[in-house]
């Protein structure tokens, strides 16, 4: 299993993964401006490899462009699918190439790739591959799709529960990237484990306040990542916030991470930016100056 950082990795893993492809690239595209990117699938089309696209029925300002790109991706040679509109929003990004699954907590955007920070995961577990594949299927055929894997958590089918478990079950630390935790339940499994002395700290936002809980807002940086790291364990990447739209009334999708390395550098990337918030650099000038004070005691007393 491998880490996508955003921005320090930007687009070339997508770019290498396709163009590597031999065989099959599914794609599920919610929002999509990279010229290079479409080059990259039209160019496997060329070379024989098979490439369906699955795009979003809507999205905010942006169903003009998604349909001028259906049209080009056909005229290509892409198979293209139209998600249902039964489902206010298709929000999941992920592709599989061949047999490798990618799930991304960005969309295929310079905005998303180049000035935010958000991570994807790359697996070649082959139960996830197929999951993610029977799902992909399940949605371009707008067929109902049964969750059978407990790591690939799903909108609406198995995201409240696997999330809500997720979460219950952390039992020293969470660090947790979201633009807005909001959901009920979700606020209350918080204030749970504030009561057993978890440490949580939320990069993003709350709806409501909880006493215990530190949030801070990305600096330098826009937040477009919905990840969660758990005891420095395991970790949550995908595109559902902790609110109850994307919960129980969207399509989207992550992943559960247990590889001890992909946790290790979330977990680090997390700190590095608790420490550039506003709140984090005001704290490292305020022990600076404290340490520069307690040196000019210990000269002055030696």
């Amino acid at each position: 299993m491998k880490l996508i950082i955003q921005p320090d990795d930007g687009l070339a893993p997508l770019l290498k993964a396709v163009r590597k492809a031999r065989k099959t690239i599914d794609i599920v595209i919610f929002r999509f401006d990279r010229v290079e990117l479409e080059k990259a699938l039209e160019a496997a089309v060329a070379r024989g490899v098979v490439v369906r696209a699955l795009i979003a029925h809507t999205n905010r300002g942006g169903e003009k462009s998604l349909r001028r790109l259906e049209l080009r991706l056909l005229n290509a040679g892409v198979t293209v699918s139209r998600t249902a509109d039964d489902l206010p929003r298709y929000h999941g990004k992920l592709f599989v190439v061949d047999d490798v699954l990618y799930v991304f907590g960005f969309n295929y955007t310079k905005l998303d790739i180049e000035k935010s920070r958000s991570f994807g995961v790359v697996t070649g577990d082959k139960r996830l591959v197929k999951e993610a594949s029977c799902l992909f299927e399940a949605d371009c055929n707008r067929q109902p799709y049964s969750p059978r894997h407990d790591r690939f958590v799903v909108s609406p089918e198995t995201s409240r529960e696997r999330l809500t478990a997720f979460i219950r079950q952390a039992k020293k630390q969470l660090l947790i990237y979201d633009a807005q935790v909001s959901d009920n339940l979700i606020l209350r499994v918080l204030q749970d484990r504030l009561r057993a002395g978890v440490d949580i700290r939320v990069i993003g936002s709350m709806e409501k306040s909880l006493p215990g809980v530190e949030v801070r807002k990305l600096a330098d940086l826009r937040l477009h990542v919905r990840a969660i790291v758990r005891d420095g364990r395991e970790a949550f990447i995908g595109s559902q916030s902790l609110r109850r739209l994307e919960l129980e009334k969207r399509r989207e999708v992550g992943v559960i991470v247990t590889d001890e390395e992909v946790v290790a550098q979330m977990k680090e990337i997390f700190e590095e930016d608790w420490a550039q918030t506003d709140s984090g650099r005001k704290r490292l000038k305020k022990e600076k100056k404290a340490e520069k004070k307690e040196e000019k005691q210990l000269a002055a007393a030696s």
